[in-house]
């Protein structure tokens, strides 16, 4: 009862943070974009968020290993509280160079804050299921996956609809009030010793010793970097400069990608149990994911390429990209804990998210680039080449199996 207490605590405060995350990143790149930033400018404002975000889960694991995921998950919080806060003193008048170094600067304490969030819920699920139950865990990983999705997605429209209706910086107040309250709850509530390794690891441990882990994460790089070539600059500045969109209307489209890209990864056991027989994932089921990853992606540039109404190519198409990218993505969020001891699970989670926020690093910096050089056609070639990359680093996972069952109770209880 405690573990189950404490894991509806951890994702609570893991659920009031990705609405925000979400939020917030509408809201920066509809307002600037409004302001009349270029792609590439842009695409800046988020590099320090994801670059810190690499840095932030090199060493969030390590950190957590000796002082606690308690430690970690609280500190994520207050640095997303601090991020909001400075982002409302923005003003227009600034000049833009002032401008954008202040808001990388806040941008890059956000990143920090959501990769200690996210690395600390992750791990806490590998110490509240009990050992060898793979289906649990393999159901209990989807679960807090795909919740998150939904909600970043619903983060999406609700920073769209915030803009219009509160303006900027009334929004990111509004934000930061519903966090303190979320972290009050979970500093009164959670053990102090939840996440401490048992024994203690030199700082070099950061950096994975496990072959499959290794490969694993070079290939969560690709997959990671595949998406947001695309999807951080690219289609929301097509949707609003060539279709004319409002910000309502664009929150809302990439609201609804990313829920329906969570509730896909919410019932992702159920669609591995009907594919493997009932087995748990393996490397094969990545390796697969990822080829039809790029061929999806390559299947809407020809879309465009032929002259079909752009709107039904990127709707269709991206619908279908989001469909095989939140199955490949459950598969990677299992196996990097199937392949993580216990006590040092923070560790691996840690080195392997570094290894995301590294592809989230790149997709950012080539989405602007490739938009302001090709428009949205660039972006998506670029993106199938990243797919391509994921699934050639996936033939080196292992395809032993292990013989282990998601059953039926664990099946019902995903849906």
């Amino acid at each position: 009862m405690t573990s189950l207490r404490n894991y509806a605590l951890v994702t609570g405060a893991y659920w009031a943070f990705t609405l925000t995350d979400g939020a917030l990143r509408m809201l920066v790149l509809l307002h600037f974009h409004h302001l009349g930033y270029s792609p590439v400018e842009l695409a800046f404002l988020f590099l320090f968020y994801e670059f810190f975000g690499v840095v932030t889960n090199l060493v969030g694991g390590w950190i957590a290993a000796h002082m606690g995921l308690r430690v970690t998950l609280f500190s994520g919080l207050a640095l997303q509280v601090v991020a909001l806060g400075m982002l409302s003193f923005v003003s227009p008048g600034w000049g833009r160079t002032l401008s954008m170094a202040y808001v990388m600067a806040a941008q890059a304490l956000s990143g920090i804050a959501k990769d200690l969030t996210k690395m600390s819920s992750k791990s806490s699920i590998k110490l509240l299921v009990p050992e060898n139950a793979d289906s649990t865990l393999f159901k209990w990983v989807a679960v807090l996956t795909g919740s998150k999705n939904a909600l970043k997605g619903a983060g999406f429209f609700l920073g769209g609809l915030l803009l219009s209706l509160l303006g900027f910086a009334p929004s990111l107040w509004a934000m930061a009030g519903a966090l303190v309250v979320a972290l009050l709850v979970c500093v009164v509530s959670l053990p102090a010793e939840m996440g401490k390794a048992k024994s203690k690891t030199k700082f070099t441990g950061i950096f994975s010793k496990s072959r499959d882990v290794n490969v694993l994460s070079a290939a969560r790089f690709f997959l990671f970097g595949a998406r947001d070539i695309w999807f951080v600059v690219g289609v929301p500045v097509f949707l609003s400069s060539q279709l004319g969109w409002t910000f309502t209307q664009v929150g809302s489209f990439l609201a609804a990608w990313v829920i329906g890209y969570g509730l896909i990864q919410s019932v992702a056991p159920t669609l591995i149990r009907a594919w493997t027989g009932g087995r748990a994932p393996q490397g094969r089921s990545a390796q697969v994911l990822a080829f039809l990853l790029a061929a999806t992606t390559v299947s809407i540039v020809l879309g465009l390429s032929l002259g079909a109404s752009p709107s039904v190519v990127v709707f269709a198409g991206l619908a279908a990209f989001g469909i095989v990218f939140a199955i490949n993505s459950s598969v990677h969020s299992y196996l990097i804990l199937a392949y993580s001891d216990g006590d040092k699970v923070a560790l691996n989670v840690g080195f392997y998210y570094m290894a995301n926020a590294g592809g989230r690093l790149v997709g950012t910096l080539l989405s602007g680039i490739m938009y302001q050089a090709g428009g949205v056609t660039a972006c998506l070639w670029v993106s199938a080449g990243f797919a391509l990359m994921t699934g050639a680093l996936s033939l080196l996972l292992p395809n032993r199996d292990t013989g282990l069952v998601l059953d039926d109770a664990d099946v019902a209880a995903s849906d």
